[in-house]
């Protein structure tokens, strides 16, 4: 495949923009949350696990521990017992409970609204705060979960492994205004799909703009 010039890249990537935005008009946050306290600890606990998964966890782990102040004096043994289903849950209620004291005795019992106080938290990197940002604060923000990073390594719009690199070369090619927006988009398309084991290009809407299929037809070419 001949090399893509800056400019072809950036309308081919405007292009997947419109694409995404009229196949998934509606793509939202799929954690639920009443308080942005509670989306980020939602946010923390969905690493490696299914927002339905955790969407039933919260709901019972918010009824009695839905505030910092709550969380922080939680025993940790009983917590560990409500998060057990989202995986890793040893490490999970370390985190949790870690940015929960955080927030109660640094914050006042308020979440930070900066990308700088929310990764100051124990617990919170950057895809996390970007979620919070974006979500609960209206602040835009590109959240890179394994979803954005395989779907723009077929889409051809990144090469890297490392998040903070997609997160920065994805910010030159999508307008700031549609961060969040579009996160949103492209998780809900990497999810319905372009999934990672099997993805459907023959009913992709973003085919025509996706060097992927074309890879993977060029290799059983090559296998037969």
């Amino acid at each position: 495949m001949a090399r893509e010039s800056a400019g072809a890249r950036t309308d081919r990537a405007a292009r997947i923009r419109g694409i995404l935005a009229r196949e998934y008009p509606d793509a939202d946050c799929a954690l639920h949350y009443g308080t942005p306290f509670q989306l980020l600890v939602a946010t923390i606990l969905s690493a490696q696990c299914t927002d339905e998964k955790v969407n039933e966890v919260t709901a019972a782990l918010f009824r009695d521990y839905g505030t910092p102040e709550a969380l922080a004096k939680a025993p940790p043994e009983e917590i560990e017992r409500i998060v057990h289903p989202t995986g890793f849950f040893r490490q999970k209620t370390k985190s949790i409970l870690a940015t929960a004291s955080d927030i109660t005795e640094r914050h006042g019992g308020e979440v930070p609204r900066t990308m700088e106080g929310l990764v100051a938290l124990r617990g919170v990197a950057r895809k996390t705060a970007n979620v919070v940002l974006g979500n609960a604060f209206g602040v835009p923000g590109l959240a890179i979960d394994t979803h954005m990073k395989r779907v723009h390594q077929r889409l051809g719009l990144t090469k890297s492994e490392d998040p903070v690199a997609i997160e920065r070369e994805l910010a030159k090619l999508v307008p700031e205004s549609e961060w969040t927006r579009y996160t949103h988009r492209v998780i809900h398309h990497g999810r319905s799909c372009c999934d990672a084991k099997r993805p459907r290009c023959e009913t992709c809407p973003l085919a025509n703009e996706c060097p992927w299929p074309r890879r993977l037809a060029a290799k059983s070419g090559k296998r037969k």
